[in-house]
């Protein structure tokens, strides 16, 4: 990519970033809308019984399936990655994954057996071909201002958040409360919207993402060949890389266990039903909690028409009708909910905790990130297994004395302590980790590191499941404490090991900060 195309990338500047980034924060918004949208659902559909529309699956195989699936999700991105670099380019490939993943979302819908695993199986493939595509763009926008990859990640994490915030809060909503058809729907719909929208407006991109040239081709050639001109340094540097994802396996081991363990305390062993003062005042914090974020995202969506409504007219469009949508949908909620006299916290509600908490301090880590009182890639990733671990403190705490067989039903604000220090520890691994891949990595290698990387992520998840289903086995024999306390001590100490090797890793990155 020449640096006329990156030029004409940071022309129109949108909250201090060019108009394009938001282009890719909408467009990822969606995508993560209807994964977690879908993750929010399918572990409590499996295991809610049949007279309730579910399936009675025990926790266990609900488990093992949820695992497969967020664990091969991360697996396909790496041929996904391999793909778009040598063929079709990062902008096809993403549109490609965005109208599988729609099928995927609209065949889950059906309720049946059969459908489950084809819509299962889209959604991975689909998740192949967008996931590590949607960051190498940025990756290559941002390929001659690598002092504003940290935030402009940041920044592009919270269109992540904002995205599984809104789907978790409707897809669960609608689910758990009207039917599980319509949730699992309701995820395709608007990744469909998301498709459209980059389709229509991908031209401001300029040639960033396109199908690569006999030009291009040659480019990288040329690259390679200068990049191997100090091989000791790559090898170095893909060193960090492995290890920072090695660490990441055991981060997103624990963190997961929000889509299944911890979304299993909350049905079962968090008190969620409300009356009197105590729904009310829950209803109208749920209120809050829906509208505020809905009106910061929308903010940015006013900010982004501002600069590219003429020329990118339908696109705009598009996504203005999925707000409008999105509106709707939350001022019927809000509408259903105040009717009632009582109020029963969904399961899934607390799932979006951890999204409402990045899009509050993500702005903040951003901007830390990018001031001199910046810490190194390694600190930060000790830092965030620590803050996670303290997370699971919480839950460990509040669980004592309580066993599987209990009637006893705890506080929310142990829940809610919980996601947010797992959001904090978030904030210092996921989105870093994506900035810290592109400065590591080779440009002409980058597509396809992405999907390594996020082949560490599914062996993560995959380990999420496997653990998190001995949630009962682990409960009878010693304690539900014992169970988060697990997950309590083992990122922490991983993060002090981090903190230790800070020396060394800063050696291994050869002055990439």
């Amino acid at each position: 990519m020449n640096q006329d195309n990156q030029n004409d990338f940071f022309k129109k500047s949108v909250l201090g970033h060019p108009a394009g980034l938001f282009v890719l924060f909408f467009t990822e918004m969606w995508e993560r809308f209807s994964y977690y949208g879908m993750r929010a659902l399918l572990v409590l559909f499996l295991t809610t019984s049949i007279a309730d529309g579910g399936w009675a699956w025990n926790v266990e195989n609900a488990m093992a399936l949820y695992g497969t699936y967020t664990m091969v999700v991360y697996f396909t991105p790496i041929i996904g990655g391999y793909l778009a670099d040598r063929f079709l380019g990062y902008r096809r490939a993403v549109v490609i994954g965005a109208l599988i993943m729609t099928l995927g979302h609209a065949s889950m819908a059906i309720e049946t057996p059969t459908f489950l695993y084809i819509g299962i199986v889209c959604l991975m493939i689909g998740n192949g071909f967008f996931k590590p595509n949607m960051t190498s763009i940025i990756s290559n926008a941002y390929a001659k201002h690598p002092e504003k990859k940290d935030g402009a990640y940041s920044l592009f994490y919270m269109g992540v958040n904002a995205g599984a915030f809104l789907g978790i809060m409707l897809c669960g909503y609608i689910g758990e409360k009207v039917s599980w058809s319509l949730g699992f729907g309701l995820a395709g719909i608007f990744m469909f919207f998301g498709m459209l929208q980059f389709y229509f407006t991908q031209n401001i991109f300029g040639n960033i993402g396109l199908p690569p040239t006999a030009e291009t081709k040659k480019a990288i050639k040329d690259k390679e060949a200068e990049e191997n001109d100090a091989p000791h340094i790559i090898r170095d540097r893909i060193i960090a890389v492995v290890i920072f994802s090695v660490f990441s396996v055991f981060f997103w081991a624990s963190f997961e266990q929000a889509g299944g363990s911890m979304t299993i305390f909350a049905e079962k062993f968090t008190q969620r039903e409300l009356f009197g003062n105590a729904a009310w005042t829950f209803k109208i914090v749920d209120a809050l909690l829906t509208i505020m974020p809905l009106l910061v995202i929308s903010y940015v969506l006013v900010k982004l028409f501002s600069k590219t409504v003429k020329e990118y007219a339908l696109g705009n469009s598009i996504l203005a009708l999925s707000f409008i949508i999105i509106w709707g949908i939350v001022i019927w909620k809000i509408n259903r909910d105040f009717s009632a006299t009582e109020a029963e916290v969904p399961a899934s509600w607390f799932g979006i905790l951890n999204s409402l908490f990045i899009i509050c301090f993500a702005p903040f880590f951003s901007k830390w990130w990018e001031s001199k009182y910046n810490i190194s890639g390694p600190m930060k990733f000790g830092l965030g297994l620590t803050l996670l671990g303290l997370g699971f403190g919480f839950l460990a705490y509040g669980s004592m004395g309580i066993s599987t067989d209990s009637v006893v039903r705890v506080s929310m604000v142990w829940l809610i302590a919980a996601y947010l220090f797992h959001t904090l520890g978030e904030l210092c691994i996921s989105p870093v980790s994506l900035s810290y891949i592109s400065k590591l990595i080779p440009a002409s290698w980058i597509g396809i590191m992405f999907g390594v990387y996020y082949l560490f992520l599914g062996m993560g998840n995959k380990l999420a499941g496997s653990m998190g289903g001995l949630i009962e086995t682990i409960s009878q024999e010693y304690s539900l404490s014992t169970f988060f306390l697990i997950f309590t001590i083992i990122p922490i100490g991983l993060g002090v090991i981090m903190l230790l090797l800070t020396p060394v890793m800063k050696k291994l990155m050869h002055g990439v900060n």
